[in-house]
């Protein structure tokens, strides 16, 4: 078989951690895919899979050759593309990550515009609120928020977001609005710990930044659970300002303590940069960072 078809079968079993789930995304029949995983721990001579009635994980000689195999393919696609000239139609499967909601708000109109105008990709997204590393999780476009460490990934700022503390017309009408970080003691605090840790949000006072602890009525791991508590009007939130844009926008939500705001952090497209730029990566880079730039929620 194919030394290259034999790899993109392993690497697709070993990212999606199923046979059956890696025959579809190929478009391959289930037994062809456990033929070709088959042959090529034949041909190493090495077990790359470990498999159980539910899953099917890599094991540490499969973990080396994920990797490796990753990294071959993605340069194969990156000279095809060379070879082909910059108008090559984006064509394969490109992976996605982006914080939660970033993703549902934003990421997910911006994948449907791009498979709408390339319609021989496919697109899987991973939407979580944590710091993913591309290369490892064989990743081909991020959106993170923050900043971002030295790396080798190619970064392009898009916009920019900050932490604010916010509640319901009626939350602050029965209980009155905070004028100081210090009164957050005497409300109903309701903390995600996605956003921070719970116990302390930190403000800034002129140039000095204060911590101030406190003790939250509900703490909930999403920031959608958050949202809807502020929203239902039991109490004050701290999100980020894309998180509730839309509610402030219509007067469901009302920042308060604006002034003591920590600074903005940027939003930032980062992929792996190779020596080309694949066509797939780059149009949806291109899509992506025209779309976010324009929104006005992020600036």
């Amino acid at each position: 078989m194919d030394r290259f078809h034999l790899m993109t079968v392993f690497v697709a079993v070993a990212e999606e951690e199923s046979f059956a789930a890696a025959a579809r995304r190929l478009r391959l029949s289930p037994p062809a895919v456990t033929r070709a995983v088959a042959f090529l721990e034949e041909r190493l001579g090495v077990r790359l899979l470990t498999r159980t009635t539910r899953l099917v994980r890599a094991t540490d000689a499969g973990v080396r050759y994920l990797g490796d195999a990753r990294r071959i393919l993605l340069e194969a696609d990156e000279a095809d593309d060379a070879a082909a000239g910059i108008n090559a139609t984006p064509r394969g499967h490109l992976a996605i990550t982006a914080p939660v909601l970033f993703g549902k708000i934003y990421v997910m109109p911006v994948i449907t515009a791009y498979q709408t105008t390339f319609k021989e990709t496919t697109v899987s997204a991973l939407f979580v609120d944590r710091v993913v590393n591309l290369m490892d999780e064989g990743l081909d476009v991020g959106i993170r928020i923050g900043v971002l460490p030295d790396s080798s990934l190619r970064a392009i700022r898009v916009g920019q977001v900050r932490r604010v503390v916010c509640a319901s017309p009626a939350y602050l009408k029965k209980y009155g609005n905070p004028q100081t970080p210090a009164d957050l003691a005497h409300h109903q605090i309701i903390a995600a710990t996605s956003v921070s840790t719970g116990s302390e949000w930190t403000f800034t006072r002129g140039t000095e930044k204060v911590g101030i602890k406190l003790l939250p009525r509900i703490l909930v791991n999403t920031n959608d659970g958050a949202l809807e508590a502020a929203r239902s009007g039991f109490g004050l939130t701290r999100l980020l300002s894309y998180q509730v844009a839309s509610e402030v926008a219509t007067g469901t939500l009302e920042v308060v303590l604006a002034e003591f705001d920590e600074a903005s952090m940027p939003v930032q497209v980062i992929h792996r940069e190779g020596r080309h730029g694949s066509a797939k990566v780059r149009s949806f880079v291109d899509l992506a960072v025209e779309r976010l730039r324009a929104d006005t929620a992020l600036q």
